[in-house]
């Protein structure tokens, strides 16, 4: 088994789902059989404008033969692995490549930086998962500036690594955080029902974050899995009071007794306050399970 990087991009010609699955051609299968029963980083190409870089680690289940197209597999990503980065991890940090495996002898970027599927180094796994996914309870560090040069100039032995950061990735407090982090991020704090973005005295988001499919019932830890909400849109949403069109109207349950008293703090647009960057917003295969979990559409 062994590390791995996946590259990814959205409106590509792959059918991707890159918290459920991963497809790619038969050219990749060998390097990505390696990978099974360990963890992948998802990356963006440097050639995407705006590229986010690293943006997500997942676990890989098995690999199985695409059941849509010849000659292509699926890496199927093992139920709650899932996790984004918040902040994504550019491709180059201080100066210098984040991913040192694709730098030749020469230290310049070699062409194994253009495969879509291959292996990374424990040191640079290490690495990203620090800077991606930042936490008091992970690595020691004493600030983030010290942290990048020192992941970037003195990797670490596997055995003094490897450990902390698998058992980070399977912890809940860990994943919790790192998931309240990513949606908060991606919905400026902004409840997505009532568009209000409030602060408690202590200087706190009011809005909090929650799954759309929940993880008990197989939902990962996605943004595009995910919503910031009020505790009062919260708790309406988490018992099917509300929920949402594929569209992103918001809709509210024929079983609510209150529907003016719900129907007032939605807000103004009668539409989810979605963020701006499309690849954050809600997935519509986890908005229709929803629906249908409480029985909208019956």
């Amino acid at each position: 088994m062994t590390f791995g990087v996946f590259m990814h991009k959205d409106g590509s010609i792959y059918d991707d789902i890159p918290e459920v699955h991963y497809q790619f051609p038969k050219s990749y299968l060998s390097r990505a059989q390696q990978m099974v029963g360990d963890w992948i980083v998802y990356r963006e190409p440097v050639k995407i404008r705006n590229s986010k870089g690293f943006f997500a680690v997942a676990k890989v289940e098995r690999i199985i033969p695409d059941p849509d197209k010849a000659d292509h597999f699926r890496a199927l990503i093992e139920e709650g692995s899932y996790l984004p980065f918040e902040p994504t991890v550019a491709h180059v940090v201080n100066g210098e490549q984040v991913e040192q495996g694709v730098l030749n002898d020469s230290g310049k970027v070699s062409g194994r930086a253009q495969a879509a599927v291959r292996p990374l180094s424990q040191s640079d796994f290490a690495r990203i998962i620090a800077l991606g996914l930042p936490d008091e309870d992970f690595l020691p560090r004493s600030d983030d500036e010290v942290v990048e040069d020192k992941l970037l100039h003195e990797p670490q032995t596997p055995f003094e690594i490897e450990r902390p950061i698998v058992l980070s990735l399977v912890s809940k407090p860990f994943r919790d955080r790192a998931f309240r982090r990513a949606v908060m991020h991606a919905y400026d704090g902004r409840c997505a029902v009532t568009g209000w973005k409030l602060v408690n005295g202590g200087g706190r988001l009011e809005a909090q974050a929650a799954h759309i499919r929940p993880v008990e019932h197989g939902g990962p830890d996605s943004v595009r899995n995910g919503l910031a909400l009020s505790g009062t849109a919260h708790w309406m949403f988490d018992r099917g009071l509300i929920g949402f069109r594929d569209d992103l109207e918001i809709i509210v349950h024929r079983k609510v007794n209150d529907r003016e008293g719900v129907e007032a703090i939605i807000n103004p647009t009668g539409k989810l306050k979605a963020p701006e960057i499309e690849s954050y917003r809600p997935h519509p295969k986890f908005l229709s399970w929803h629906r249908e979990f409480h029985g909208f559409d019956a």
